[in-house]
């Protein structure tokens, strides 16, 4: 089955992640990968760590035989994400640090994690998704 993706910002996060949450039982994975912004006079993300990570884990995740969702949830351009009161550095489910971070999302709670140095190692991607 083809992998499944979905796309949020802060703004349509709720909204997004609900529906997310509604269909994860249908999958053998959920995922939600937090990122950087695309900076449009690059097109590029403007996260240096996020260019690097994403291609590896889309390459991987739409590799596997099993249904996967992923939630791609965009933090914002690098001002929004740098200030230490941003909604998903502070939120008691996501505590995020830094970006790129790979969630894998079970049963209503946070399973396992990826963060930013280590994103884009494709052994660490293929244990967080054979921790079902």
């Amino acid at each position: 089955m083809p992998l499944k993706m979905a796309d949020a910002t802060l703004s349509t996060f709720n909204t997004v992640f609900e529906k997310f949450k509604s269909e994860a039982p249908n999958n053998k994975s959920n995922l939600i990968l937090f990122l950087a912004d695309i900076e449009p006079s690059t097109n590029l993300s403007w996260c240096p760590d996020c260019v690097r990570a994403e291609p590896v884990i889309y390459k991987k995740l739409e590799s596997s035989s099993d249904d996967v969702a992923l939630l791609r949830a965009y933090v914002g351009d690098r001002p929004t994400w740098r200030n230490p009161q941003h909604p998903w550095r502070v939120d008691s489910k996501f505590k995020l640090k830094g970006v790129p971070t790979l969630i894998l999302w079970e049963n209503g709670e946070v399973k396992g994690r990826l963060e930013d140095h280590e994103a884009h190692i494709e052994r660490k991607i293929d244990a967080l998704i054979a921790t079902k």
